[in-house]
């Protein structure tokens, strides 16, 4: 029996009361005397570390409950009953979504901290932490929504937050049609959302419409409604977590400031659609053959974002492809229903993806916004703490042994070894060297060999300690958070798989020590591999490259924008300029014209009567008079 407590409402109150209040203090001063920035960040900071705080508190309730009743509840009020829909504003957590708390809280603690430098002089300083409390608040109501539909609060919240904050710098049309092409993917994603909900409640909603009620009812659904359900939430998965066929848009999401990616990235929206396939886990273990559809097109999106990485020269999109990557990673071990090994990659993600994103932020501000890594170089000597901590994130990301990295994305490799999934393994394996290539890549140009802009160069140098403080944090997580989890074979327990096990339907991949090694030897081998060729290519100082043939194909993403453009984007312009110019204007327009055409008409013909003289309104009388005493004389008849 779920626990009653009234402070987890006040998890995702205390960002959206923060994002309010900065807000009206913003619109109610902007127009006079600008308050201080220094009033702002403290505000902007002070709720996400009020929330990390509640969230260590969520986690030590729920350690010390029997592990069979690890869950708190409270219901803030009845939101709204239809007929037998009876849904309430209840948040709900049990030890998936208390391990999402932390790291979420905590990664966006130390993001909000950094962007009080980053952001340090911004004209919208104080709209920039309204947006990122806003963003947080969204994320922490997905995460403790005690149902689908308080958790499509939290998922359409966080996608409004992305648009505003992805077209933060709305001078630029290029940086607004970014926000608007992922609100527009979003959107598509969203409806399956939608639909797998609706179809889930006509099953089985009307006895109860939160995750208690449907876990315990999910026994009394057809084989047919599961398949449907499951691939209709993931549908929603593939927008919201940039998956093939919907992951065009987070590339483009990199037009806004850097803390609003590394808050993307590692800590918000796209480890949304991770979370809510583990959370409805209990529905996807059901159901293998879509759980091996989640996992190829998971691995098949891995390779090839990995394929993009390799050839982006922008130092914000190797990491955003770096990010779609690991998430097809993560959606491989949810599908094979290695649900802690995906909810563990999304943890240790988090400390070295916020990390990087973080760490490539002091770059960009230490060379004046310059984001191009082939007009960097040189700059390990300029930039000492920069370069240590991104190596150590870079390192994590690789997978390289013993960073955090390493251990989540073994245990998924693993997984898909041990259950029998040998192309997604060997699929696996090879962008891990791939990805151990471009993140080395990036490491070896932008730090390494001759600087390429000696005027940036010089006037290079370490951003303010309220930037670099985080990232040394960030650092220790990348560095030690893969301990957590350590298997057997490592002398661990592997804590984070048995502090889950009770939120998740897991199905334990059980193989011999030979199969662990083989993965383990596997993984190290790829990054091995994939870090030499970086070195031989990049490392003692490279020209930036002509792309010509596949190079050059793969630049420019294998032209999906493109074919998108003319499948999708141009056939609904036709569609929406041929209603506009005909269907509207001589079809939908047409009866009403008719109609005001004859109210004209009718008035008109009645302003004739309408003359303004006395005498003839006296006639009128007279007229009526007469008419009204005939028929009055008739009805007596």
């Amino acid at each position: 029996m779920a626990q009653n407590v009234s402070y987890l409402g006040m998890i995702p109150l205390l960002p959206l009361i923060g994002a309010a209040l900065v807000g009206i203090l913003h619109l109610a001063t902007c127009k006079k005397k600008r308050l201080p920035d220094k009033l702002y960040a403290v505000l902007g900071c002070t709720t996400p570390i009020l929330t990390f705080v509640l969230a260590v508190k969520v986690f030590l309730d729920l350690n010390g409950l029997p592990v069979d009743t690890r869950a708190l509840t409270h219901e803030v009020f009845t939101w709204f009953e239809v007929g037998e829909m009876h849904v309430s504003m209840g948040f709900f957590a049990d030890p998936l979504s208390s391990l999402m708390l932390l790291f979420v809280t905590f990664t966006a603690s130390l993001i909000h901290i950094y962007s009080i430098g980053y952001m340090a002089g911004d004209e919208s300083f104080a709209k920039f932490f309204a947006y990122l409390n806003l963003f947080l608040g969204s994320m922490l109501i997905l995460v403790l929504g005690n149902g689908p539909v308080v958790m499509f609060v939290g998922w359409e919240g966080v996608g409004l937050c992305s648009y505003l904050l992805i077209s933060y710098y709305s001078e630029d049309r290029s940086n607004v049609l970014a926000g608007n092409k992922a609100f527009i993917v979003n959107r598509i994603g969203d409806f399956g959302f939608v639909l797998g909900m609706a179809f889930l409640f006509w099953a089985i909603g009307g006895s109860g419409f939160d995750y208690i009620s449907l876990k315990a009812n999910a026994h009394l659904l057809a084989p047919a409604t599961v398949t449907l359900v499951c691939l209709l939430l993931f549908v929603g998965a593939t927008g919201k977590s940039a998956q093939i066929p919907l992951y065009v848009w987070l590339p483009d999401a990199m037009a806004g400031p850097t803390p609003v990616s590394a808050l993307i990235h590692a800590a918000t929206m796209v480890t949304a659609g991770v979370y809510m396939v583990a959370r409805f886990s209990f529905l996807y273990v059901h159901v293998p053959t879509v759980g091996l559809v989640v996992a190829w097109i998971g691995i098949l999106t891995a390779l090839v974002s990995a394929i993009y990485g390799m050839f982006q020269n922008d130092i914000k999109k190797v990491l955003a492809y770096s990010t779609v990557s690991q998430l097809g990673y993560m959606f491989a071990g949810v599908g094979l229903a290695a649900y802690s090994a995906g909810i563990f990659h999304v943890f240790t993600h988090a400390f070295f993806k916020a990390l990087l994103f973080l760490g490539a932020g002091s770059v960009i501000y230490a060379l004046h916004h310059e984001q191009n890594i082939w007009k960097m170089g040189g700059l390990k000597s300029k930039l000492p703490l920069t370069y240590k901590t991104m190596l150590i994130g870079s390192l994590a990301l690789a997978g390289c042994p013993p960073f955090s990295g390493f251990f989540s994305k073994d245990e998924i490799l693993y997984s898909a070894l041990a259950s029998g999934q040998t192309g997604i393994w060997l699929v696996g394996v090879l962008v891990a060297g791939m990805t151990a290539y471009y993140t080395f890549r990036m490491i070896f140009v932008v730090f390494h060999g001759s600087p390429r802009d000696a005027h940036a160069y010089e006037h290079a140098h370490e951003p303010p300690a309220v930037m670099t403080v985080p990232l040394v944090i960030l650092a220790i997580g990348a560095l030690f958070a893969g301990f957590l989890n350590l298997p057997a074979l490592f002398g661990g327990s592997q804590q984070v798989t048995h502090w889950l096990a009770p939120s998740l339907a897991e199905h334990p991949h059980e193989a011999s020590h030979s199969t662990e090694i083989i993965a383990i030897a596997a993984s190290v081998a790829a990054f091995a591999i994939g870090i030499f060729i970086a070195y031989r290519k990049f490392g003692k100082g490279a020209v930036e490259p002509v792309y010509s043939g596949f190079s050059s194909f793969a630049y420019h993403t294998f032209r999906i924008n493109e074919l998108y453009d003319v499948l999708f984007v141009r056939p609904y312009k036709a569609i929406g300029s041929a209603i506009g110019n005909y269907i509207d204007a001589h079809i939908t327009d047409g009866p009403v014209q008719l109609i005001v055409w004859f109210y004209r008409q009718f008035g008109s013909s009645f302003k004739l009567l309408q003359v303004g003289y006395v005498r003839v309104y006296a006639i009128y009388m007279i007229i009526g008079l007469s008419v009204m005493s005939y028929l009055l004389t008739q009805s007596f008849k």
